[in-house]
């Protein structure tokens, strides 16, 4: 274990000082493409413009013989694109892979001037960012970067769950983690072959109502990511770091797929992966509040006052515990509204019109 005194200590002579504090920038859709294809690479000028963040994506999805093609064809994509205020990420393949290094290699010396964040997948415990960490140091070093990357872990091992209070404070680096649920479904011999999302046989049914068992029973399908969404969350928030959720696979049903990420929104995740273009929507509406949300949460800060003691509000008590529940919800509104003149002008409105 590296001392606390020499923890943002940079790990080889001459790579750039690890960050302090992990900048939060609107990250609500991380959307997968795949570099290889023609037709995907040719979209992502247009798909820059409306997503939070691109992702390139090596791993998963790539077969293996074209591997190299789409490594190749993301380093092509990076230098020749502009991607404004959108951030460029990849997805490497996993530690356990014959392509990681090359990988790391080719797109920290090659691209590392226009990447901001490289996820790694099937983390297993802080021995895997270690490897990461000490790795991207030196190729740094040798590409004279001046700016850190950052990393981002993926979920999706029982061993990773077992260890995600450690993964998230395993290096000053560490960006944020997401989960992955269907490789962690297989890790956990989970019966169900979603790739995210519920299940119709994991539910609760009501008390029967006299003899018969099987009569006006109600049920209520539950969800089979809630305790390993909220054990992320709280090792994020204790690390510093973001929490996001995975991928929605059935890209027909968008509804289920809102519902999804707004599980994961209402329980800390600040977003999600979008695997097809229509899930970009989804993924902006659901991880900005809601105006509504945004001008009660600013009339409950002003009439707080200083934020100590306790009011009344249309019949509702507010205290200082309401105050730092609101400003969660207002500091979000602020940073999206920065760069989206749409969403500060809706919530410049409905704050009006509760003040009215």
């Amino acid at each position: 274990m590296r001392s606390p005194k020499d923890f943002f200590a940079p790990l080889a002579v001459g790579a750039p000082q690890p960050p302090r504090q992990i900048p939060v920038r609107p990250s609500r859709m991380i959307h997968f493409f795949d570099p290889g294809n023609e037709k995907m690479a040719a979209k992502v000028p247009d798909l820059a413009k409306k997503t939070d963040v691109l992702l390139g994506n090596l791993e998963d999805a790539v077969r293996a013989d074209r591997k190299e093609a789409a490594r190749a064809g993301l380093v092509s994509i990076a230098k020749a694109t502009d991607f404004g205020r959108t951030q460029l990420w990849t997805r490497v393949n996993s530690l356990d892979s014959p392509w990681v290094l090359d990988d790391l290699i080719t797109l920290v010396t090659e691209i590392g001037d226009k990447l901001d964040v490289i996820m790694v997948p099937k983390v297993e415990g802080a021995q895997d960012i270690h490897y990461v960490d000490r790795l991207l140091a030196q190729l740094e070093a040798r590409a004279g970067l001046t700016k850190p990357l950052l990393v981002h872990a993926i979920l999706e091992t029982a061993s990773g769950v077992a260890n995600v209070e450690e993964i998230a404070g395993a290096s000053p680096r560490m960006q944020g983690i997401s989960l992955g649920p269907a490789d962690l479904a297989a890790s956990r011999r989970m019966k169900t072959t979603r790739v995210g999302g519920g299940h119709p046989g994991y539910l609760v049914r009501t008390d029967p109502i006299g003899e018969d068992l099987t009569e006006g029973r109600t049920t209520y399908q539950q969800d089979l990511w809630h305790y390993t969404v909220a054990r992320m969350v709280d090792a994020c928030a204790m690390n510093g770091i973001l929490p996001y959720y995975g991928p929605f696979g059935d890209i027909r049903d968008v509804v289920a797929c809102e519902d999804q990420f707004r599980n994961a929104f209402l329980l800390g995740c600040v977003g999600a992966w979008s695997l097809h273009p229509v899930q970009i929507d989804i993924a902006k509406k659901v991880f900005s509040p809601s105006p509504a949300d945004v001008a009660w949460a600013r009339r409950v800060i002003a009439e707080m006052g200083d934020g100590t003691g306790a009011v009344m509000i249309d019949g509702k008590m507010q205290d200082d515990a309401s105050v730092k529940q609101c400003r969660v919800v207002v500091e979000l509104a602020d940073e999206l509204a920065a760069t989206d003149p749409e969403l500060a002008a809706a919530y410049d409105a409905a704050t009006k019109e509760i003040q009215s």
